[in-house]
């Protein structure tokens, strides 16, 4: 993984837990994560490496609006010194503000911690790849091209593998393709082909009819059975990532179950950054699931 950190952010991360700048300015071939990064996330997880801290961090994440010094020692059953210790080191690395108000210290999360340290662990385990755009070495047997009428069936025929698999979507049915084509922008639907053969689809849908909202949609990638590992998906990302730009598109997002792993480390390759996760935000078959919630920001010029 090719990852380097402006050396002037190096303090103001350790200090503001910004969400990491990712730049593909190493040496090639050199995939070992730089030592200044390391040192980065180092701090911020040897700040987590006591109990009593991850607690507290915990409660006052739960509170947003904060919590005195009190409040958490009576929650975690620990002295008001030993909470103001660990107030300290948490206050050192970012991860909480402290305030006073009147008498009392009150100590409020720093809301950047929902996607700081999310994408440092995604960072460190080798799935946050280079942005702003997409890979270069796309497979020379994918074919992509936009849909046409007759790839409706293959369309929705993976579209139902994915379905199954009940890791790509909340949808336990395939959609009919007269409510596809209502749904799906008419300029941004590709499919890919191998030796003449659809093998996966991509398509995006405007999240608002809302006029401030046109230029923000949200995407979607679907790959047959037996063919994911062959770059299908990364090539239908590459080509709709493109193509997003040119229109004008500024946003693009997307909600991926956590188990998904191989999907959001292929949006991340694209550009699409971690936001947060949802948790527990919808049911499938009976089961609440939590999602991970991706964007992509648009490094062209869009004029509003």
């Amino acid at each position: 993984m090719n990852t380097t950190i402006d050396e002037h952010r190096y303090s103001e991360l350790m200090t503001s837990l910004e969400t990491p700048v990712v730049r593909n300015t190493r040496p090639a071939g050199a995939d070992a994560l730089a030592v200044d990064d390391a040192a980065t996330y180092a701090g911020w997880f040897a700040c987590l490496s006591d109990p009593t801290r991850v607690r507290l961090l915990h409660q006052v994440a739960a509170h947003p609006a904060g919590l005195t010094v009190g409040e958490l020692a009576e929650a975690l059953g620990v002295g008001q010194p030993t909470v103001s210790h660990h107030v300290r080191k948490l206050s050192d690395v970012g991860f909480v503000s402290v305030h006073k108000d009147g008498t009392r210290t009150v100590v409020v999360v720093n809301p950047s911690c929902c996607t700081g340290l999310p994408q440092a662990a995604d960072v460190v385990m080798g799935v946050l790849t280079p942005r702003p755009c997409c890979p270069d070495d796309l497979p020379a047997d994918v074919t992509v091209r936009e849909l046409r009428g007759t790839d409706w069936d293959a369309v929705r025929r993976i579209y139902g593998e994915g379905i199954a698999t009940r890791t790509a979507t909340f949808a336990t049915e395939v959609p009919t393709r007269e409510a596809l084509e209502a749904q799906w922008l008419p300029e941004h639907r590709w499919v890919t082909e191998i030796d003449g053969v659809v093998v996966g689809w991509a398509a995006l849908s405007p999240v608002s009819n809302r006029d401030c909202y046109r230029g923000v949609a949200e995407n979607s990638v679907y790959v047959a059975d037996g063919m994911r590992g062959r770059g299908v998906g990364k090539a239908l990302l590459h080509t709709q990532v493109i193509a997003a730009d040119r229109a004008g598109l500024w946003t693009l997002q997307n909600s991926i179950f956590p188990e998904n792993r191989a999907s959001i480390a292929l949006h991340h390759s694209a550009g699409f950054r971690t936001v947060g996760v949802r948790e527990r935000v919808a049911q499938l078959d009976g089961r609440w699931r939590d999602t991970v919630f991706l964007e992509r920001r648009s490094a062209v010029d869009t004029q509003v």
